[in-house]
């Protein structure tokens, strides 16, 4: 009986080892907005280091709102500087948030959260990049907003 459980034991500890081994393909970073509501002076910035040149990554937009949020549609500015440049690339969006069946992301009682694709995935150069994000809509400060943030994923 103890010669099973000191194999389950070794089996299990080799089990974890080779999981912990795996790396995850993946970046997401939330910012919480104060008072629940972006301003357009508040632009949350965002670190991503590219080691893969081999394989495209793709960009979301990570967003939660109220059900109280007063607009379908979102407008937003994401600033992009690549490593080794000083040079900063803007890619303005409007991203859809609801259509006439409802809000399109996932949500829990009044609470929404969105995972929009900023477009088709890269090929990116090594490095580090920084993102800045950056609400442009008319009204300011954009209410009922709790959280804004950047997903990447590697694709394979």
């Amino acid at each position: 009986m103890k010669s099973i459980r000191k194999i389950l034991l070794i089996l299990l500890c080799c089990i974890f080892c080779l999981a912990s081994c795996t790396s995850v393909d993946l970046y997401e970073k939330e910012v919480a907005l104060p008072g629940h509501e972006w301003k357009s002076s508040f632009k949350p910035g965002f670190t991503f280091t590219i080691k893969d040149t081999t394989a495209p990554y793709q960009f979301f937009l990570v967003l939660r709102h109220t059900e109280k949020y007063n607009y379908t549609n979102i407008y937003v500015n994401l600033y992009v500087q690549a490593p080794g440049t000083d040079s900063v690339t803007k890619i303005q969006r409007s991203l859809m948030l609801a259509d006439n069946n409802g809000w399109m992301g996932s949500g829990m009682d009044d609470i929404y959260e969105h995972r929009i694709p900023l477009g088709d995935p890269q090929l990116l150069k090594a490095g580090t990049y920084t993102f800045t994000l950056e609400q442009i809509m008319r009204e300011d400060p954009l209410e009922h907003v709790l959280n804004v943030g950047l997903r990447i994923e590697k694709k394979k």
